[in-house]
């Protein structure tokens, strides 16, 4: 006998379906609403908005120059390890990821 595995299963248990309003009351009826975790250092002044002025903020990233062991792929410039090239071409150098 072939078995339709696309067709929903119904087991014994299953009642017939319930309007929303019975399964609204039988979830306890009362209202339940989202509680949200604040802490005391998020507020407004923590969230950047687009276009806000950040003309006095100061960048705290250390950058730190391409290794020997490393090439910039002359196609999506990412920084990448010599054992990601693929091709070099006019100087350049291809990752695996642009070559293809």
């Amino acid at each position: 006998m072939a078995t339709d595995y696309d067709a929903p299963r119904k087991t014994e248990e299953e009642s017939p379906a319930e309007s929303l309003e019975a399964l609204q009351a039988s979830r306890g009826g009362g209202a339940q609403t989202a509680v949200i975790d604040v802490e005391d250092i998020d507020t407004a002044e923590g969230i950047d908005l687009p276009g806000a002025d950040l003309s006095g903020e100061e960048l705290t990233v250390i950058v730190v120059p391409e290794q020997s062991d490393e090439f910039t792929c002359g196609s999506c410039f990412l920084v990448r390890h010599r054992s990601q090239v693929a091709l070099e071409k006019n100087g350049l150098k291809y990752c695996k990821d642009c070559e293809g």
